[in-house]
């Protein structure tokens, strides 16, 4: 995403009320990144010589304490093919990150809900509910490279926001309207497959709902 795009991206905040009045965004900065953000332009592994001598410890040097890393599972549910996912869940130790398929959710170039689309934010939900998360909750909308960044940024918003719509609606059904929601598109910014190939772009091409489950 070009620096316009970005400050012209904004992340909404929002309280909803009871079901059938209207939402009240109230527009906050939000500088962070999904947590699911892989390298701006993924790259190949680089190549490593196990010969090399600055892979060595110097003479007296020690190993740093071992310690714990966020480990991440990842599911992917329904699947229309193997690098096409309908949803995708990743949960590490602190998020749990659903991901719909763009190519899934809408129309080609539209931000418009599938109808499909509506019982799988729905089990989201649900399970929100189960979670009894307070923490704020994030849908953040992503797209591939192509067309102008500036197309992207904007189809990226609009479709968050037409998922958080529909999230906000399901929670609020459930009798649980106190929840805080970011909603940001961040258009072609994070990639998470190589948008050299038309099966990288298609998993670009998505809409996250990532929250923060409290602690056990």
């Amino acid at each position: 995403m070009k620096p316009a795009a970005a400050a012209a991206s904004l992340t909404l905040t929002v309280v909803l009320v009871a079901a059938g009045t209207a939402l009240a965004p109230q527009a906050v900065a939000d500088g962070n990144p999904p947590p699911s953000a892989g390298n701006p332009s993924p790259t190949a592994p680089v190549r490593i010589d196990p010969a090399s001598p600055n892979l060595k410890l110097p003479e007296g040097s020690t190993l740093a304490p071992p310690k714990v890393l966020d480990i991440v599972s990842v599911t992917d549910e329904s699947s229309v093919a193997a690098s096409q996912p309908e949803q995708r869940q990743e949960t590490s130790n602190t998020t749990v990150t659903y991901a719909l398929q763009s190519e899934v959710a809408f129309a080609k170039d539209s931000a418009t809900l599938s109808p499909s689309v509506t019982s799988r934010i729905r089990a989201i939900a649900e399970d929100i509910n189960a979670r009894h998360v307070t923490s704020p909750i994030r849908v953040f909308g992503f797209t591939d490279n192509l067309g102008s960044s500036e197309h992207g940024a904007a189809l990226s918003k609009q479709r968050a926001q037409a998922v958080y719509q529909v999230l906000a609606t399901e929670l609020s059904s459930a009798g649980d309207a106190s929840h805080t929601f970011q909603v940001r598109g961040y258009g072609e910014d994070y990639p998470i497959a190589d948008n050299s190939t038309e099966s990288g772009r298609q998993q670009n091409r998505r809409v996250e709902i990532t929250f923060t489950p409290p602690a056990a």
